[in-house]
């Protein structure tokens, strides 16, 4: 179904139409392999590399397409109609969530060395910031860096880390002042480093082709020159890139509710019931009018919040509404399609059973929904 949107340009459009072409071609007819194997294999990305899709906010000058963070949200929209959060998460989390610090924060050296593989897929990025006891409270990390020579040593847990397990480096935020509660710096850190490992693959609810794990960091010790940004200042570097993170979660999500609603109208149109067929009965064709409403409405949210962003306006208090709203839209939708496909919605060969399992993480990962909500009450007060 084509949805109009007014900033969409024909560049965008582009974008958005090869990349639901790919992933309808590409993912669709394999993910249900890659949810049993728990994996997105590297070829798919390396692909995905190859047109060009890894390196849409990346820099012209780094070999990149320079665009802003409209482009993201129409990306993370049509990565959406996969039908697999797993494999969506899996690029974004590398193009939109871990990337944006090298690009914002590297040196010359740095975007030198790393930024080719970036762009085509031989290095898959993760980011370490959540752990055990800190998750949306980044200034609570206990990970260390203490300085050791002309490098640092980094000890501490990380989890809940997409692209840790098959990924090929980590972007791992440690406390390095302890005189100060917000005294982070970021480090460049590949899986091949003595002391870091995987201590475990966590087994999630939903996004199973995705790979999460728990990390140990045991001694492991960085040189200089995988300091990322200036030491110290992570946190503020974390928090620049939040939106960026909020949008696409709420992106993917809105694609999603849209191939959802597309199907389930589908289904009830063709499933007969009382001498017609399910969707002839207005309980159920209004209510998923409604749907298609919210859904559109969250859609226009998501890409003013992008267009504020990319004039330079400061759009925490938009995204971080949208994206504590959009989250709960997408879930209750998912809800809706699950219950209006019946006893089949719950058998895990239907599409839709997997798509409302996917969708639960969207109100909690990169911000849950409680913390996006007093970022919009903060800025509500009187005089904010």
């Amino acid at each position: 179904m084509t949805h109009r949107n007014v900033y969409m340009t024909d560049e965008l459009q582009a974008i958005y139409d090869q990349t639901v072409e790919f992933v309808t071609k590409e993912v669709t007819p394999k993910g249900e392999q890659w949810e049993e194997e728990g994996k997105v294999p590297r070829e798919i990305l390396r692909q995905m590399g190859d047109l060009g899709m890894l390196g849409l906010r990346v820099p012209e000058e780094l070999g990149g397409l320079g665009m802003g963070p409209l482009a993201s949200a129409t990306f993370s929209e049509a990565l959406g109609a996969s039908t697999f959060a797993g494999f969506e998460v899996t690029v974004l989390v590398h193009t939109d969530m871990a990337g944006p610090h090298i690009v914002n924060s590297g040196s010359d050296e740095q975007l030198e060395r790393w930024m080719p593989g970036i762009l085509s897929g031989e290095v898959i990025l993760s980011i370490g910031v959540s752990e055990p006891d800190a998750g949306s409270d980044v200034a609570g990390i206990r990970t260390r860096a203490v300085k050791d020579g002309d490098g640092w040593r980094i000890n501490g847990t990380k989890t809940f880390i997409t692209n840790a397990v098959y990924g090929d480096m980590t972007i791992v935020a440690a406390k390095t002042d302890p005189e100060d509660r917000y005294g982070i710096s970021m480090f460049l850190v590949p899986s091949s480093t003595e002391g870091f490992t995987v201590a475990k693959k966590l087994d999630k609810h939903g996004w199973r082709c995705s790979d999460t794990a728990e990390l140990s960091l045991v001694d492991v010790w960085v040189p200089d020159d995988q300091l990322l940004g200036t030491p110290h200042r992570g946190f503020y570097e974390t928090m620049k890139n939040f939106q960026n993170e909020r949008m696409v979660l709420v992106g993917m999500g809105v694609g999603a509710a849209q191939v959802a609603i597309d199907m389930t109208n589908e289904y009830t149109q063709n499933r007969a019931a009382f001498g017609g067929h399910l969707y002839d009965l207005g309980a159920i064709r209004q209510r998923m009018a409604m749907n298609q409403a919210k859904v559109d409405a969250v859609r226009a949210s998501m890409y003013h919040a992008a267009w504020l962003g990319e004039q330079g306006i400061d759009n925490v208090k938009e995204m971080s509404g949208v994206k504590a709203w959009g989250c709960e839209v997408v879930n209750q939708v998912m809800y809706d399609c699950l219950q209006f496909h019946g006893g089949m919605g719950y058998m895990r060969e239907s599409a839709i059973e997997r798509m409302y399992r996917d969708a639960r993480i969207l109100p909690i990962g990169g911000g849950a929904t409680e913390v996006m909500l007093e970022e919009v009450a903060k800025r509500s007060m009187a005089g904010a």
